[in-house]
């Protein structure tokens, strides 16, 4: 059983026995002396969608709720609304709404294959790797005599995410991504 000191952004809790992921989380020490760390979150529930803010004690127990996982195939995009996937077992196809999965849609492109989240029969989400290698469709030439202190400037990849890279990016490489906080870690 996870503490909340090992909470995480994208780590999966229950809580009154609904599941949720984490969307932030920071740590606040004591302002007294003997008080505790209190450690701050931002959950969203898996089925409902529903944004809570929570405080925890440090060294709380959390108990990680229980979900199936998937292993499935994005197919396509309907409208940009709906996405559909299939599974790769049984090859029983579903669509999850876009407000579903926003975040990891930046990090997924059709024929990826993926882990899809079921509880009791019914999916609420998808699980990404924690890193992607993606395309760069468009960044801007770097400037000479920029390079000051760690300068950075926008690449959009081939899913449609943005992510600040270093100058020697260049259009049409490949880089690895961090998807749980979405930056570049080196070129692919």
């Amino acid at each position: 059983m996870a503490t909340t000191s090992d909470l995480k952004k994208g780590m999966k809790l229950e809580l009154e026995g609904e599941p949720y992921t984490v969307v932030d989380v920071t740590s606040q020490s004591p302002s007294a002396r003997g008080g505790a760390t209190l450690v701050k979150t931002k959950l969203r529930n898996m089925k409902t969608k529903q944004l809570i803010a929570k405080t925890f004690k440090a060294g709380e127990r959390i108990k990680e709720p229980d979900y199936e996982i998937r292993k499935c195939q994005y197919l396509y995009s309907e409208n940009g609304e709906l996405y559909y996937f299939m599974d790769q077992e049984s090859y029983e196809q579903f669509s999850l709404n876009k407000e579903d999965i926003e975040y990891e849609l930046g990090f997924i492109r059709e024929n990826d294959e993926v882990k899809m989240l079921f509880h009791d029969g019914s999916c609420f989400g998808l699980e990404v790797p924690n890193t992607v290698i993606l395309e760069v469709v468009n960044t801007e030439p770097a400037v000479k005599g920029d390079t000051v202190n760690n300068v950075t400037k926008a690449a959009t990849l081939e899913t449609g995410l943005e992510v600040q890279v270093p100058l020697f990016v260049e259009q049409g490489q490949k880089l690895v991504i961090d998807t749980r906080d979405c930056r570049y870690l080196r070129r692919g």
